[in-house]
């Protein structure tokens, strides 16, 4: 976004040039100054020279060309502004990249989990395989054990050796068929028990070998979430040497354009008049903040108070106001990287880089995705911490289509870096960056490349 320089200042400077240039107005001339500025009675100056004709016109002259420089200068200032917010912007998305890699990461630690979990079964269904054949084996011990203690002879010749009469005969007939059945069960268990010992085994391998791949993804995440936090806090570097560049040259522009105002008194007296009005206009709009933060705090306080657990889901108008309140209800609290949730304001978290150099992390606040997370919290909308998902949790509607209570995302590259709420006349309410504040500004359409509706 390229902020354009305040017409006002420009506009003034150039009036002052053209009074001053203007017949009959010379060194003398009067400029009038609000009663607030003027300083105690002083003894009247010794009356100013008078200069010839040729000294008056270099003396406009001069004049023309320092107002010139001063609206020059005015453009560049309103250019450099607009520079460091975009490079703020900027620092912004890259650690936002970070949050979305340490997402995957996570994700990935708890697959591996899981699949560690289900080795676990597995090797625990080999080990009751094994107590299931130890047992199977005693069972076949004890039998042979019991005919070679008995010395029982189970075939047809033993059977008519032994037996004393009919009936022993039937009886032992009965005896050979129950322990040769005896026997046939035995064996068979201990054949379906060998098979499941296996079968667990296999699975044992086959849920190890998962584990395995599953930790082995996770670690690999890990890396790269390690990677995408040192490329955040490189980039952050490197924005910040950028920042530091921008703020020194807007210091010597500044210096410049003082000296410009200070060498003649009437563009001083205008660039006086100017600061007041926009300390004025600063002062307005912290009192119209704090009206609507207090109104907006009013509003949500005469919200049923929620029971244990999220609120329930609500649709329409209605609910889009209860967003806003709630968001509104923020306005002025503390840009923390990291911080916010669904229940408020939250400590902000270590970035390595822009962030910790703000102390965003000893800060309790927001950044841009726990503002919508706290916002929409209230009427039962669940979002994802994320900048770049909360973006695709609703519908997707044109830019044109823009509608209050809808979320505005901004991209780089296809990576999403910022979101805020548009509030209706071209205004949304946003988190912004390290060092600001929760605040009210003008739509941003550069960048702009999602409008999600929700509600």
């Amino acid at each position: 976004m390229t902020r354009q320089p305040s017409a006002t200042l420009v506009v003034v400077a150039v009036l002052v040039a053209v009074a001053l240039a203007s017949p009959g107005v010379g060194a003398a001339a009067t400029v009038v100054v609000p009663a607030a500025a003027v300083l105690p009675a002083q003894p009247p100056p010794p009356p100013p020279p008078n200069p010839g004709d040729d000294e008056l016109e270099r003396s406009r002259q001069s004049v023309q060309d320092r107002a010139a420089e001063v609206g020059r200068l005015t453009a560049r200032l309103a250019e450099l502004d607009a520079q460091a917010e975009q490079l703020q912007m900027e620092v912004a998305g890259r650690n936002e990249e970070a949050l979305a890699a340490r997402d995957t990461a996570d994700a990935a630690g708890r697959e591996a989990e899981t699949a560690a979990a289900r080795a676990a079964d597995a090797r625990a269904a080999t080990e009751a395989a094994g107590r299931a054949v130890d047992v199977a084996r005693t069972r076949i011990d004890a039998f042979v054990g019991d005919v070679y203690t008995h010395g029982l002879d189970l075939g047809p010749l033993g059977l008519l050796s032994r037996a004393t009469d009919p009936q022993d005969l039937m009886d032992r007939a009965r005896l050979t068929d129950a322990l040769s059945e005896d026997q046939a069960a035995v064996l068979e268990q201990l054949q379906q028990a060998r098979i499941a010992q296996a079968n667990a085994d296999s699975l044992a391998r086959a849920a190890q070998e998962e584990a395995d791949r599953r930790r082995a993804d996770a670690e690999q995440a890990s890396a790269a979430a390690d990677s995408a936090v040192d490329e955040a806090v490189a980039a952050a570097d490197a924005q910040q040497i950028r920042l530091d560049a921008v703020h020194t040259e807007r210091t010597d522009v500044q210096s410049r354009l003082d000296a410009a105002e200070n060498a003649d008194a009437g563009l001083r007296a205008q660039r006086q008049r100017y600061e007041a009005w926009r300390a004025e206009q600063a002062r307005l709009q912290a009192e119209a903040d704090r009206r609507a933060r207090e109104e907006a705090a009013s509003r949500v306080a005469q919200e049923p108070a929620p029971s244990d657990g999220p609120a329930p889901r609500r649709t329409g108008s209605a609910a889009i106001e209860t967003v806003i309140d709630r968001a509104m209800a923020q306005l002025g609290t503390i840009y923390a990287w990291g911080g916010g949730n669904s229940r408020g304001p939250t400590r902000g978290i270590r970035d390595g880089g822009v962030a910790d150099a703000h102390g965003d992390f000893r800060k309790v606040g927001f950044d841009c995705s726990g503002l919508m997370q706290f916002a929409f919290a209230g009427v039962g909308v669940d979002l994802p911490r994320y900048s770049g998902n909360q973006a695709n949790a609703g519908r997707l509607v044109p830019i044109s289509d823009m509608r209050r209570g809808d979320m505005l995302s901004w991209a780089d590259g296809g990576r999403t870096h910022h979101i805020a709420i548009y509030l209706g006349d071209g205004k949304m309410l946003e988190a912004p960056y390290s060092g600001a504040s929760v605040r009210v500004t003008s739509v941003r359409y550069d960048g702009l490349n999602k409008v999600t509706r929700l509600l």
